[in-house]
Protein backbone atom coordinates (compact mmCIF):
# COMPACT_ATOMS: atom_id res chain seq x y z
CA UNK A 1 0.00 0.00 0.00
CA UNK A 2 1.29 3.37 -1.08
CA UNK A 3 1.87 5.94 1.22
CA UNK A 4 1.73 10.20 1.11
CA UNK A 5 2.53 12.99 3.60
CA UNK A 6 2.52 16.36 3.72
CA UNK A 7 2.85 18.83 6.68
CA UNK A 8 -0.05 21.28 7.00
CA UNK A 9 1.08 24.52 5.93
CA UNK A 10 -2.43 26.48 6.06
CA UNK A 11 -5.55 25.48 8.47
CA UNK A 12 -8.49 24.09 6.37
CA UNK A 13 -11.15 21.67 6.03
CA UNK A 14 -9.05 17.88 5.88
CA UNK A 15 -10.52 17.00 2.90
CA UNK A 16 -9.62 20.41 0.87
CA UNK A 17 -6.09 19.84 2.46
CA UNK A 18 -5.87 16.25 0.38
CA UNK A 19 -7.65 17.72 -2.47
CA UNK A 20 -5.04 20.51 -2.36
CA UNK A 21 -1.91 18.77 -1.67
CA UNK A 22 -2.28 15.81 -3.47
CA UNK A 23 -3.72 14.45 -6.97
CA UNK A 24 -7.08 13.27 -4.88
CA UNK A 25 -10.15 14.41 -5.91
CA UNK A 26 -12.25 15.89 -2.85
CA UNK A 27 -14.85 13.33 -3.15
CA UNK A 28 -11.84 10.84 -3.39
CA UNK A 29 -10.17 12.28 -0.32
CA UNK A 30 -13.54 11.80 1.72
CA UNK A 31 -13.81 8.23 0.89
CA UNK A 32 -10.35 7.05 2.42
CA UNK A 33 -10.87 9.61 5.52
CA UNK A 34 -14.43 7.74 5.36
CA UNK A 35 -11.73 4.36 5.46
CA UNK A 36 -9.85 5.53 8.11
CA UNK A 37 -6.85 5.55 5.83
CA UNK A 38 -6.40 9.10 6.54
CA UNK A 39 -3.86 10.02 9.92
CA UNK A 40 -3.63 13.14 11.39
CA UNK A 41 -0.20 13.19 13.49
CA UNK A 42 -1.26 9.38 13.35
CA UNK A 43 -4.45 10.11 14.69
CA UNK A 44 -7.55 9.30 12.67
CA UNK A 45 -9.95 12.23 11.64
CA UNK A 46 -13.36 13.30 9.54
CA UNK A 47 -13.48 14.95 6.96
CA UNK A 48 -15.15 18.50 8.25
CA UNK A 49 -11.99 18.31 11.00
CA UNK A 50 -9.23 21.54 10.61
CA UNK A 51 -5.71 20.04 11.22
CA UNK A 52 -3.36 22.49 12.73
CA UNK A 53 -0.37 24.21 10.93
CA UNK A 54 3.03 22.23 11.40
CA UNK A 55 0.32 18.62 11.41
CA UNK A 56 1.14 15.52 9.85
CA UNK A 57 -1.24 14.29 7.50
CA UNK A 58 -0.51 10.69 6.24
CA UNK A 59 -2.50 9.35 3.21
CA UNK A 60 -2.27 5.64 2.80
CA UNK A 61 -3.31 4.51 -0.74
CA UNK A 62 -4.88 1.43 -1.24
CA UNK A 63 -4.03 -0.79 -4.36
CA UNK A 64 -5.54 0.11 -7.35
CA UNK A 65 -8.40 -2.04 -8.65
CA UNK A 66 -7.17 -3.69 -12.29
CA UNK A 67 -9.55 -2.91 -14.75
CA UNK A 68 -9.82 -4.52 -18.05
CA UNK A 69 -8.48 -2.80 -20.83
CA UNK A 70 -9.78 -3.75 -24.34
CA UNK A 71 -7.76 -3.85 -27.66
CA UNK A 72 -9.20 -1.59 -29.63
CA UNK A 73 -9.34 -1.24 -33.95
CA UNK A 74 -7.90 2.20 -33.44
CA UNK A 75 -5.35 3.45 -36.58
CA UNK A 76 -1.67 4.19 -35.67
CA UNK A 77 0.44 6.10 -37.93
CA UNK A 78 3.81 3.55 -37.11
CA UNK A 79 7.01 5.43 -38.40
CA UNK A 80 9.02 2.01 -37.06
CA UNK A 81 8.87 -1.50 -35.78
CA UNK A 82 10.50 -4.52 -35.64
CA UNK A 83 10.62 -7.64 -32.82
CA UNK A 84 11.91 -5.18 -29.61
CA UNK A 85 10.54 -1.56 -30.20
CA UNK A 86 7.92 0.51 -32.53
CA UNK A 87 7.79 4.11 -32.87
CA UNK A 88 4.56 6.06 -33.37
CA UNK A 89 3.03 9.36 -34.72
CA UNK A 90 0.24 10.36 -32.00
CA UNK A 91 -2.45 12.67 -32.99
CA UNK A 92 -3.11 15.29 -30.90
CA UNK A 93 -5.90 14.82 -28.91
CA UNK A 94 -5.45 11.13 -28.11
CA UNK A 95 -4.54 10.22 -24.46
CA UNK A 96 -1.48 7.86 -24.05
CA UNK A 97 -2.56 5.37 -21.63
CA UNK A 98 -6.07 4.77 -19.95
CA UNK A 99 -6.72 6.56 -16.47
CA UNK A 100 -10.10 7.81 -14.76
CA UNK A 101 -12.47 9.61 -17.63
CA UNK A 102 -10.16 7.61 -20.03
CA UNK A 103 -10.43 3.76 -20.46
CA UNK A 104 -11.12 3.40 -24.43
CA UNK A 105 -9.59 5.04 -27.76
CA UNK A 106 -6.27 5.44 -25.68
CA UNK A 107 -3.01 4.62 -27.50
CA UNK A 108 -2.45 1.66 -25.15
CA UNK A 109 -5.90 0.32 -26.31
CA UNK A 110 -4.27 1.10 -30.08
CA UNK A 111 -1.29 -1.05 -28.87
CA UNK A 112 -2.64 -3.71 -27.86
CA UNK A 113 -4.73 -4.57 -30.83
CA UNK A 114 -1.70 -3.86 -32.88
CA UNK A 115 0.85 -5.70 -31.10
CA UNK A 116 -1.53 -8.74 -28.85
CA UNK A 117 0.12 -9.53 -26.05
CA UNK A 118 3.76 -8.21 -27.18
CA UNK A 119 4.14 -5.18 -25.44
CA UNK A 120 6.73 -4.62 -22.11
CA UNK A 121 4.96 -4.96 -18.65
CA UNK A 122 7.17 -2.96 -16.71
CA UNK A 123 4.71 -0.32 -16.16
CA UNK A 124 2.12 -2.54 -15.65
CA UNK A 125 -1.63 -3.12 -17.25
CA UNK A 126 -2.24 -0.15 -17.23
CA UNK A 127 0.60 0.82 -19.31
CA UNK A 128 1.82 -1.68 -21.49
CA UNK A 129 5.15 -0.70 -23.54
CA UNK A 130 4.99 2.99 -22.67
CA UNK A 131 8.20 4.26 -21.94
CA UNK A 132 7.45 7.21 -22.07
CA UNK A 133 4.65 9.48 -22.24
CA UNK A 134 3.60 13.05 -24.09
CA UNK A 135 0.01 15.14 -23.38
CA UNK A 136 -3.25 14.39 -24.70
CA UNK A 137 -3.10 17.93 -26.85
CA UNK A 138 0.68 17.39 -27.93
CA UNK A 139 1.25 15.51 -31.36
CA UNK A 140 4.33 13.29 -32.34
CA UNK A 141 6.92 10.83 -31.86
CA UNK A 142 6.84 8.36 -29.30
CA UNK A 143 8.60 5.09 -28.90
CA UNK A 144 6.81 1.98 -27.46
CA UNK A 145 8.71 -1.08 -25.96
CA UNK A 146 7.61 -4.60 -26.89
CA UNK A 147 9.50 -6.64 -24.26
CA UNK A 148 11.05 -6.13 -20.79
CA UNK A 149 14.80 -5.88 -22.10
CA UNK A 150 14.21 -3.27 -24.96
CA UNK A 151 11.99 -0.91 -22.10
CA UNK A 152 15.11 -1.39 -19.83
CA UNK A 153 17.16 -0.35 -22.19
CA UNK A 154 15.20 2.67 -23.75
CA UNK A 155 14.91 3.95 -19.89
CA UNK A 156 18.30 3.90 -18.77
CA UNK A 157 19.39 6.08 -21.87
CA UNK A 158 16.02 8.62 -20.41
CA UNK A 159 18.03 8.48 -17.20
CA UNK A 160 21.35 9.31 -18.46
CA UNK A 161 19.80 12.06 -20.69
CA UNK A 162 21.28 10.57 -23.79
CA UNK A 163 17.96 10.00 -25.46
CA UNK A 164 17.64 12.68 -27.88
CA UNK A 165 14.24 14.72 -28.04
CA UNK A 166 13.17 18.01 -29.87
CA UNK A 167 10.00 19.22 -30.60
CA UNK A 168 8.46 22.24 -32.53
CA UNK A 169 5.98 24.65 -30.70
CA UNK A 170 4.70 28.38 -31.13
CA UNK A 171 4.45 30.80 -28.16
CA UNK A 172 3.31 33.96 -27.19
CA UNK A 173 5.14 36.98 -27.49
CA UNK A 174 8.10 38.04 -29.36
CA UNK A 175 11.41 35.85 -28.84
CA UNK A 176 14.42 37.60 -30.76
CA UNK A 177 17.59 35.11 -29.43
CA UNK A 178 18.16 31.20 -28.66
CA UNK A 179 18.46 30.73 -25.39
CA UNK A 180 18.52 27.98 -21.79
CA UNK A 181 15.56 27.61 -19.45
CA UNK A 182 17.40 25.82 -16.39
CA UNK A 183 14.97 25.92 -13.96
CA UNK A 184 13.68 23.25 -11.50
CA UNK A 185 10.46 21.86 -11.65
CA UNK A 186 7.97 20.08 -9.16
CA UNK A 187 3.99 19.55 -8.36
CA UNK A 188 2.15 23.12 -7.70
CA UNK A 189 1.28 23.44 -4.07
CA UNK A 190 -2.19 24.05 -4.12
CA UNK A 191 -3.38 23.13 -7.70
CA UNK A 192 -2.01 19.76 -7.70
CA UNK A 193 -2.72 18.98 -11.04
CA UNK A 194 -0.20 21.69 -12.21
CA UNK A 195 3.44 21.48 -12.58
CA UNK A 196 5.58 24.88 -11.73
CA UNK A 197 9.02 26.30 -11.24
CA UNK A 198 10.00 25.97 -7.49
CA UNK A 199 13.08 24.88 -5.53
CA UNK A 200 10.91 22.30 -3.30
CA UNK A 201 10.11 19.03 -3.78
CA UNK A 202 11.46 19.56 -7.65
CA UNK A 203 13.47 17.61 -10.04
CA UNK A 204 16.04 19.35 -12.56
CA UNK A 205 14.96 20.33 -15.55
CA UNK A 206 16.68 21.69 -18.49
CA UNK A 207 15.47 23.15 -21.77
CA UNK A 208 17.02 24.31 -24.97
CA UNK A 209 15.12 26.92 -27.81
CA UNK A 210 16.22 28.17 -30.89
CA UNK A 211 14.10 30.86 -32.90
CA UNK A 212 12.88 29.33 -36.08
CA UNK A 213 10.49 32.59 -36.82
CA UNK A 214 8.79 35.31 -35.10
CA UNK A 215 5.58 36.19 -36.34
CA UNK A 216 3.25 39.45 -35.53
CA UNK A 217 2.22 38.21 -31.38
CA UNK A 218 3.99 34.78 -31.63
CA UNK A 219 6.99 33.24 -32.19
CA UNK A 220 7.71 29.74 -33.78
CA UNK A 221 10.76 27.58 -31.60
CA UNK A 222 12.71 24.59 -31.96
CA UNK A 223 12.96 22.85 -28.72
CA UNK A 224 15.26 20.23 -27.26
CA UNK A 225 15.09 18.26 -23.62
CA UNK A 226 17.87 18.08 -21.53
CA UNK A 227 15.31 16.11 -19.36
CA UNK A 228 12.08 15.10 -19.54
CA UNK A 229 9.91 16.44 -16.66
CA UNK A 230 6.13 16.54 -16.91
CA UNK A 231 4.26 19.25 -19.20
CA UNK A 232 8.39 20.71 -19.07
CA UNK A 233 7.82 22.92 -22.35
CA UNK A 234 4.53 24.08 -21.41
CA UNK A 235 5.63 25.00 -17.87
CA UNK A 236 9.30 26.57 -18.89
CA UNK A 237 8.19 28.71 -21.80
CA UNK A 238 5.37 29.82 -19.17
CA UNK A 239 7.86 30.69 -17.01
CA UNK A 240 9.69 33.26 -19.58
CA UNK A 241 6.70 34.70 -19.83
CA UNK A 242 6.19 32.72 -23.34
CA UNK A 243 3.64 30.49 -22.85
CA UNK A 244 2.97 27.90 -25.48
CA UNK A 245 0.06 29.27 -27.65
CA UNK A 246 -3.15 27.60 -27.09
CA UNK A 247 -2.30 26.15 -23.54
CA UNK A 248 -5.44 26.75 -21.56
CA UNK A 249 -3.55 25.22 -18.41
CA UNK A 250 -0.05 27.87 -18.18
CA UNK A 251 -1.17 30.22 -20.84
CA UNK A 252 -3.68 33.12 -21.62
CA UNK A 253 -6.78 31.24 -23.11
CA UNK A 254 -6.62 29.82 -26.53
CA UNK A 255 -6.15 31.32 -30.44
CA UNK A 256 -9.74 30.31 -31.51
CA UNK A 257 -7.95 28.36 -34.25
CA UNK A 258 -6.46 25.78 -31.72
CA UNK A 259 -8.07 23.44 -29.69
CA UNK A 260 -5.24 22.35 -27.03
CA UNK A 261 -1.41 23.93 -26.95
CA UNK A 262 0.52 24.51 -30.26
CA UNK A 263 3.35 21.53 -29.62
CA UNK A 264 4.92 18.47 -31.82
CA UNK A 265 7.61 15.81 -31.18
CA UNK A 266 8.96 16.46 -34.27
CA UNK A 267 12.53 14.05 -33.45
CA UNK A 268 13.49 11.18 -31.38
CA UNK A 269 16.63 10.10 -31.82
CA UNK A 270 18.14 6.76 -29.64
CA UNK A 271 20.42 3.63 -29.27
CA UNK A 272 18.37 0.63 -30.39
CA UNK A 273 19.11 -1.66 -27.28
CA UNK A 274 19.51 -4.60 -28.95
CA UNK A 275 21.80 -3.86 -32.03
CA UNK A 276 23.25 -0.78 -30.28
CA UNK A 277 22.94 0.80 -33.67
CA UNK A 278 21.77 4.91 -33.19
CA UNK A 279 18.64 5.42 -34.73
CA UNK A 280 17.05 8.82 -35.57
CA UNK A 281 12.85 9.94 -36.65
CA UNK A 282 12.04 12.93 -37.85
CA UNK A 283 8.28 13.82 -38.47
CA UNK A 284 6.25 16.84 -40.43
CA UNK A 285 4.26 18.79 -39.17
CA UNK A 286 1.00 18.08 -38.58
CA UNK A 287 -2.14 19.96 -40.12
CA UNK A 288 -3.27 21.78 -36.94
CA UNK A 289 0.27 23.00 -36.61
CA UNK A 290 0.82 24.40 -40.14
CA UNK A 291 -2.93 25.75 -39.90
CA UNK A 292 -1.88 27.95 -37.17
CA UNK A 293 1.16 29.36 -38.75
CA UNK A 294 -0.92 30.25 -41.49
CA UNK A 295 -3.13 32.03 -39.72
CA UNK A 296 -0.56 34.62 -38.21
CA UNK A 297 1.46 34.54 -41.15
CA UNK A 298 0.05 38.05 -41.95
Amino acid sequence: METLEFTVGETARLDKLLSENTELSRSAAVRLIEQGLVLCDGKTCGKNDRPKNGALITVSLPEPKACDILPENISLEIVYEDDDLLVVNKPKGMVVHPAAGHYSGTLVNALMFHCGERLSGINGEIRPGIVHRIDKDTSGLLMVAKNDFAHIGLSEQIKAHSFKRRYQTVVCGSIKENGTVNAPIGRHKTDRKRMCVTAENSREAVTYYSVIRNYAGYTHLDVELETGRTHQIRVHMAYIGHPVAGDEVYGNGKPKSLCGQCLHAKMIGFVHPRTGEYMEFDSELPEYFTRFLKSIDK
